[in-house]
């Protein structure tokens, strides 16, 4: 058998994992509690592979479980992975900043064949999962995604608009005056009413700090990748509300997600 090239990006809550075959990115993904289910496909279903391994517990999977693959640094996966998928997708910008929401996330400025990270933030895929747990009770993912998009966050967030009724606000009576700040009074929020609110903090929280990135760098297309976009309709459209909103030009790749594993694939 042909060996076959991997990329995978172990993050806190999820695997990406890329493989190449007839020319083609074939994607997949498993939980951090499913690494033997990982492992066990990929013994059955490719059992001769060069492995390239990218994220924060890339070195324990290496000790673990692939003790021949090469590790690449998240940084240069996620840049490197991002800009190809962009000129696959015919996407290409130049500057723009990459917004990478994985665990947490963080924020790079990518200028023709150079990047650097600018900053970073705690708020991400790991504050959905942690406190949508503590919210909620529920553990999975998909559930919680799921939850989101059933809610309304106004049911939960005080607005602008409630603080001055029955004045007019001064500025936009929509904008969150307070993440959470109703709960205290309607003691009947539901669960997905919790889980839009929380995925509405996390998008405006990333896109304040990716606006003041943009600004000091002069900068207006925003990229954003990480496994926390997975099936997260509600944050991405919530994500482009506010940049644009900001006078920013999003922009989503298809299957972002995956561009550090792409990136790790690629160093092969």
């Amino acid at each position: 058998m042909k060996p076959v090239k991997i990329g995978i990006d172990a993050g806190g809550t999820l695997l990406k994992m890329v493989y190449g075959e007839k020319g083609r990115f074939h994607y997949k993904t498993f939980s951090t509690h499913e690494l033997q289910a990982l492992t066990g496909w990929l013994n059955i279903t490719i059992p001769v592979a060069s492995i390239a391994l990218t994220g924060g517990r890339s070195a324990s999977l290496k000790k673990d479980y692939f003790p021949d693959a090469s590790i690449i640094s998240e940084f240069e996966a996620n840049c490197e992975g991002a800009a190809f998928l962009m000129k696959g997708a015919g996407i290409w910008k130049d500057p723009y900043l990459l917004i990478n929401i994985g665990t947490g996330t963080s924020i790079y400025m990518n200028k023709g064949t150079s990047y650097s990270r600018l900053l970073g933030s705690g708020i991400g895929g790991g504050t959905f999962m942690g406190l949508g747990k503590l919210l909620t009770g529920v553990n999975d993912f998909a559930e919680l995604v799921s939850l989101a998009a059933k809610g309304d966050n106004k049911e939960t967030d005080l607005l602008v608009k409630d603080i001055y009724f029955p004045s007019k606000p001064p500025i936009g009576g929509s904008l969150t005056a307070s993440n959470f700040g109703k709960s205290k009074l309607n003691e009947n929020v539901s669960n997905e009413d919790k889980m839009s609110s929380l995925t509405n903090m996390i998008a405006e929280t990333i896109v304040l700090l990716s606006m003041q990135a943009a600004a000091l760098h002069q900068v207006h297309d925003l990229v954003y990748i990480g496994g926390t976009l997975k099936s997260n309709n509600l944050l991405k459209s919530r994500l482009e509300h506010y940049t644009r909103m900001l006078n920013l030009s999003p922009n989503f790749l298809p299957n972002g997600e995956y561009s550090g594993a792409v990136g790790a694939f690629m160093s092969l």
